[in-house]
């Protein structure tokens, strides 16, 4: 089959690979329909590669119909089209039943002390083959191939595999009061849902971009938007009665802009031999942090922060002073994607689209043009905010 395989830092090329098969009795096989390139993928693609080889398949937002489910399989059957949550759980143990999906007890990483394993996502989460590409094989797919209608079209169902339930899961966790004001940092098209559903749940949005297309597709639905200028703190505490956001939600992660120090760190870690790499990123790795240290600054005393996007570092310079000075409370972490499908369906498939699920896609091309997509989505060029990809 055809694939989008890692072959080194900025570098992504489309391979034939062998077709996925049935490996254990709880298996099923998928043929994609759709796929999607996240913004996570571009950590993969920029800073992330020492915990990848040569040829591993990326991608972890997929969707499709099933070809073949093995012997212990009950509830799926060839021809079923289903969604595929980026986590693999087992739906069973003691995190899974607290609705933890990401810290599953069975698929955990325990050589590397991370959690649940992930699709296309690097040797630190059990280098699981993605789902860019024809086919996927779904382990413990009871589980985690989550059935849905074949009525709508694709783009109704397809974030429903991470970034709608991630940007849900931000929101939680941003604990805003009933009449709080939302700040967003990131209008990738996580930081876009978390500002919709602000707004589908009645609450003020204010959100920072640096990109004129993504904020003027915010303000489509109703978020006040501000560029990512030098002054940026003042105006966010001149927007909320000089206090900040109640709660901020970080939709950027660890390649923010505005942090010149360790941007030259981790390209220097890029040049590293692998092994020495993962020496370093395991024991001094640093994030780009300027995304978390405005959001600090700018959420109000007393508030609270919810990271989405995706941290790494294990050196990172915390402001613990202001954390702690502001009694500032936060939450973080992968988001537990089963734990919100009930949640979220209803409103996916409702003919009035609230979340506007229909309008994120910027571009649909064909798997073979991924190498492309790849460099213009990082790059932030022509008006790229969400390209999904058709095998």
């Amino acid at each position: 089959m055809r694939a989008l395989t890692w072959q080194g830092k900025r570098n992504v090329t489309v391979e034939e690979v062998p077709d996925p098969v049935i490996e254990q009795p709880t298996d099923a096989v998928i043929r994609i329909t759709s796929t999607a390139i996240c913004g996570s993928d571009l950590h993969l693609y920029e800073v992330l590669g020492p915990f990848l080889a040569a040829g591993d398949v990326l991608g972890h937002e997929s969707m499709g119909v099933v070809e073949d489910v093995g012997a212990a399989v009950r509830g799926l059957k060839p021809g079923d089209r289903v969604i595929i949550p980026f986590v693999i759980a087992c739906g069973d143990c003691f995190m899974c039943r607290r609705g933890l999906t990401t810290q599953c007890e069975t698929t955990q990483n325990h050589a590397h002390g991370t959690g649940a394993a992930l699709y296309g996502y690097t040797e630190l989460y059990g280098s699981v083959p993605g789902g860019q590409a024809e086919r996927l094989r779904v382990p413990l797919a009871d589980f985690n191939a989550r059935k849905v209608g074949h009525d709508l079209p694709d783009e109704r169902y397809l974030y429903l595999t991470d970034i709608l339930p991630t940007a849900w899961q931000g929101v939680a966790y941003a604990d805003l009061p009933e009449d709080g004001v939302l700040g967003v940092l990131g209008l990738g098209p996580v930081g876009q849902f978390v500002g919709r559903i602000g707004r589908y749940l009645g609450h003020r949005v204010v959100a920072v971009d640096p990109v004129p297309e993504r904020r003027l597709l915010a303000e489509r639905y109703g978020m006040e938007v501000l560029d990512l200028t030098d002054d940026v703190l003042d105006r966010l505490r001149d927007a909320t009665d000089g206090r900040g956001p109640d709660s901020i939600v970080d939709a950027v992660g660890l390649e923010a802009h505005g942090s010149p120090g360790a941007g030259l760190a981790q390209a220097a870690v890029g040049l590293l031999p692998d092994a020495v790499a993962k020496k370093v990123l395991d024991t001094a790795g640093l994030d780009r942090l300027g995304a978390l240290n405005l959001a600090v600054d700018a959420v109000r005393r007393g508030g609270t922060l919810s990271l989405s996007g995706v941290y790494a570092g294990v050196a990172d310079p915390v402001p613990m002073r202001s954390l702690f000075d502001k009694q500032v409370s936060m939450r973080m972490g992968q988001c537990n994607v089963h734990r919100w499908l009930d949640t979220l369906m209803p409103l996916v498939e409702d003919p009035a689209d609230p979340l506007g699920v229909e309008d994120l896609m910027t571009h649909r091309v064909p798997l073979e043009r991924a190498p492309e997509m790849y460099e213009m989505f990082q790059k932030k060029e022509k008006g790229c905010i969400k390209v999904v990809l058709t095998p």
